[in-house]
C-alpha cells in the first residue's frame, strides 16, 4: 500500500502543472495501462510456455520439487554456516581426543622412565652388594691367611 501511495505522490509531482482532477484522471489511466500491460505480458508468457511445451515440464519440475521436499532423506536444506559449525565441532572433538591420547602416552612414558631409573638403581645396588661381599670374602681370607684355621663361611 505504501508503494502505491508513493507512486501516486511521485505521479502528482511529475504532473504538478495539471489540475487536481486532470492528475487523478491521468493516474487512473496510468493504472489501467499498467494493469493491462501486466495482463498482456502474463498472457504472452503463458502462450509462449504453451507453444514450447514448457508448461508440462514446469509442472513435472514442480512435482519433483514437492516430492523431494517431502522426502526427509532427500531434503537438502543445509545451511553453509551449519555445515561449518558441524565441521568445526567435529574437528574440535577430534583434537580433544588426540590431546587426551597424547597426555596418556606422555604419562605412560614418564611411568616407564621412572621404572627404568628404579631398575637401573636396583641393578647398581645389586652389583654393589656383590662387590662388597666379594671384598669382604677377600678381606676375611687375607686376614686369616696366616692362621691355620679359617672360619666357616
Amino acid at each position: 500500500m505504501r508503494l502505491c501511495f508513493s507512486v501516486f505522490l511521485d505521479f502528482l509531482d511529475i504532473f504538478s502543472k495539471f489540475t487536481r482532477a486532470e492528475q487523478e484522471l491521468l493516474y487512473r489511466l496510468y493504472t489501467q495501462v499498467i494493469v493491462n500491460l501486466h495482463q498482456t505480458l502474463e498472457d504472452e508468457f503463458d502462450a509462449q510456455c504453451h507453444e514450447t511445451q514448457v508448461g508440462p515440464i514446469l509442472d513435472t519440475v514442480e512435482e519433483l520439487v514437492e516430492e523431494q521436499s517431502l522426502d526427509p532423506l532427500f531434503s537438502d536444506k543445509t545451511n553453509v554456516m551449519d555445515i561449518a559449525n558441524d565441521l568445526t565441532t567435529a574437528k574440535k572433538s577430534k583434537i580433544q581426543m588426540l590431546t587426551g591420547l597424547l597426555q596418556r602416552a606422555e604419562e605412560q612414558n614418564c611411568q616407564m622412565e621412572a621404572r627404568i631409573t628404579l631398575l637401573r638403581k636396583q641393578t647398581q645396588d645389586v652389583s654393589g652388594t656383590a662387590s662388597a661381599i666379594e671384598k669382604l670374602k677377600t678381606g676375611i681370607s687375607s686376614y686369616f691367611e696366616g692362621n691355620d684355621k679359617l672360619p666357616p663361611i
